[in-house]
């Protein structure tokens, strides 16, 4: 029985995250203690105790939930199960990055900064109200392309998240997505919504924020992967640093390939996917693109003692 370790993206953040783990796991209130050294502030606080508000912010989301992913994998080892007993690790979008540290590629205090200013990059690349997403619900990725190049009408309108079979979401310019999601409803969409995001990630517009990373990434040193990386861009496996960093920067703009990514790895003969962090979002859309797989949430310490069977 094969297994893969995928990390969750952006959205799974929950007020509270995490907190069982660190009080019950040393191991796992170390990466939280070493989360906020590297960012110079009380980002723990912030995820145990703080405003939803706050928490959803690009750049305090995105270091809280590589945290709360690492901090699960390291109940998980304090239990005897590593991430070497993975075939594959992978992640969704800013799940890559947590992906990459359990794999050894990235030290957990790099990761942090990196996703702050990832997050500072994305949010800052376009100016608030000028981009926008939405989730086009009942299409599949090639119909949703068509939607979005027709919608795009000299604006940028991309598919940036092709999450599972009937889920693809596109990005760009808000008017220009206005028009997909009306387009995508003549299109046979079963719904059409614009998302809660405060940027248009996965997309041409973040340019400036895929330039930010590629400086950022120059500086920081990037190990071969315990694990073979399944990158976002790719939708296979990869383990070459400079590869790496140079998906990396393209997955800032470039479409995050999900439901080609969990197929490939289907292909490659795993049957059991676990979700290592906060909330069950992968596990959803794992179930409706590898429809025989198993899929395990670890993201609490009763969780943890389940996957150790």
């Amino acid at each position: 029985m094969s297994r893969a370790f995928v990390f969750p993206g952006q959205g799974a953040q929950t007020i509270g995250m995490g907190r069982a783990l660190a009080e019950t796991y040393p191991a796992a209130r170390a990466v939280f203690d070493e989360v906020d050294a590297a960012l110079g502030e009380k980002l723990s606080a912030l995820i145990w105790e703080g405003e939803a508000e706050a928490l959803t912010l690009t750049a305090n989301a995105q270091p809280a939930l590589m945290a709360t992913s690492i901090a699960a994998l390291r109940a998980l080892e304090a239990e005897g199960i590593a991430v070497t007993s993975a075939a594959f690790v992978a992640g969704h979008s800013l799940g890559e990055y947590s992906a990459l540290c359990a794999a050894g590629s990235l030290t957990v205090a790099d990761t942090a900064r990196l996703l702050r200013l990832r997050g500072l990059a994305m949010q800052s690349a376009v100016p608030v109200g000028v981009g926008a997403m939405a989730a086009l619900l009942g299409l599949d990725f090639a119909t949703a392309a068509e939607v979005a190049a027709e919608a795009a009408q000299g604006d940028v309108c991309q598919a940036a998240n092709d999450n599972d079979p009937a889920q693809v979401v596109v990005s760009g310019h808000k008017a220009a997505v206005e028009r997909a999601v009306e387009i995508a409803k003549t299109r046979g969409a079963k719904r059409a919504v614009i998302l809660p995001v405060s940027a248009p990630f996965h997309c041409a517009l973040m340019q400036p924020a895929a330039d930010a990373m590629a400086a950022a990434l120059a500086d920081v040193a990037i190990a071969a992967p315990v694990v073979p990386l399944v990158a976002n861009v790719r939708a296979e496996a990869v383990s070459d640093p400079d590869l790496i960093r140079a998906l990396l920067v393209e997955q800032v703009t470039g479409s995050v390939r999900w439901r080609e990514s969990v197929a490939w790895m289907a292909a490659q003969g795993v049957t059991e996917f676990w979700e290592i962090g906060a909330g069950k979002a992968l596990s959803g859309m794992v179930k409706r693109i590898a429809k025989d797989a198993a899929t395990r949430a670890v993201g609490t310490p009763e969780d943890v003692l389940a996957a150790k069977g």
